[in-house]
């Protein structure tokens, strides 16, 4: 199926998604969106990453544009302020090379690395400002991204963003441990590892400085606002799956739902790729009926007062981004060179990472 693409040039270009990867209802009812001050977030987070020294200049210059990083922002916080949206493009920049940096770690066999890597995180997350000329440039760019997302709502979200976050790093030492020792965890341990390794609930609290509000806890766990925003995120991370599954396999991955389908409920590759489709499709059904439910609640938030007509148009405004993350997630992975794999010269070695140990010269 071929569909109009904003891609990262003014021109618009048609991208062909296969059709084992085809989601017509993605492409016919979730409309897909781009922040008009994307072109000018996609210099500065370019700028950012040269500054930060998260990318090598040559690979920034060759790569970070098709890399499509903050296409996938701008394409999911509609509404956000510029300098809200920039901050979050350039946070989601620097999570996708820690992404690259711990998969490097353990395809070249650095536990030590990594576990420093690991602590200083945990540290920086915890003060911000004192990490900020740290020697090694991720947890640099970390702290430098950290606290310019704390400058935007109160101490109580940053407090919660920073709980989730150390629960994601966590994750990715469980993750990293599951590699290195070749263990694939069950479906049922996997699906709840996904939701740390995927950050579901730290892309969900970056909702709310797009919204210019912080939702209250009565909001948040409300069942229909919460199952909406387990569901946007639950398609990402399933999609993602689909996506990668004939690498990871290929590539003796062991966290993938495709994967795990395949070692512990016996399915064959075809079977495997028709479940997490499966699981795919009813996110999206099953998100257009709760999207309806969290809307009247919604309507039911405008109470008369001042307050109560902010937070229903906070929530509304979530809403709309948790659909926005669809069609955004949808065309990233078929735009963006991150998922190109049959284009580099050696599958097993992503052209844009630095395979060096960082943080130790």
């Amino acid at each position: 199926m071929h569909a109009l693409s904003h891609g990262t040039t003014s021109t618009p270009i048609t991208i062909a998604v296969p059709p084992s990867l085809s989601l017509p209802v993605i492409e016919a009812a979730f409309p897909r969106q781009l922040h008009p001050y994307w072109p000018k977030c996609q210099e500065k987070t370019r700028a950012w990453l040269l500054e930060k020294r998260l990318m090598p200049a040559d690979k920034v210059e060759e790569y970070a544009d098709g890399l499509c990083y903050t296409d996938l922002m701008a394409g999911y916080y509609i509404g956000a302020s510029d300098e809200v949206l920039q901050a979050i493009a350039d946070y989601s920049a620097w999570f996708f090379v820690w992404d690259d940096r711990h998969d490097r770690d353990i395809v070249h066999d650095r536990p030590v690395a990594w576990r420093r890597l690991r602590d200083r995180l945990h540290a920086a997350l915890d003060f911000p400002g004192a990490h900020l000329h740290h020697e090694d440039s991720l947890v640099a760019g970390f702290a430098d991204s950290v606290l310019r997302l704390y400058a935007f709502l109160p101490r109580t979200w940053n407090l919660r963003f920073a709980r989730h976050f150390h629960a994601v790093v966590d994750a990715y030492d469980r993750e990293f441990h599951n590699r290195t020792h070749g263990i694939v965890p069950t479906v049922d341990e996997y699906l709840r590892l996904r939701r740390l390794t995927f950050a579901h609930w730290i892309w969900t609290d970056l909702l709310e400085p797009a919204a210019g509000c912080e939702l209250p806890d009565i909001v948040r766990k409300h069942p229909a606002y919460r199952r909406a925003a387990l569901l946007s995120q639950e398609f990402a991370a399933w999609y993602n799956d689909l996506c990668s599954l004939p690498k990871e396999i290929a590539g003796n991955e062991v966290h993938n739902l495709g994967i795990s389908l395949i070692t512990h409920d016996g399915l064959t590759l075809e079977q495997a790729v028709t479940e997490v489709r499966r699981r795919v499709e009813k996110s999206i059904t099953e998100f257009l009926d709760v999207e309806q439910e969290a809307l009247r609640f919604a309507d039911d938030l405008a109470d008369g007062t001042v307050r109560g007509k902010e937070l229903s148009a906070a929530v509304r405004a979530c809403l709309s981004n948790m659909r926005n993350w669809f069609s955004s997630v949808y065309w990233f992975h078929h735009e963006s060179g991150r998922y190109m794999v049959d284009s580099w010269d050696d599958r097993s070695t992503p052209p844009y990472v630095n395979n060096e140990a960082a943080g130790e010269k």
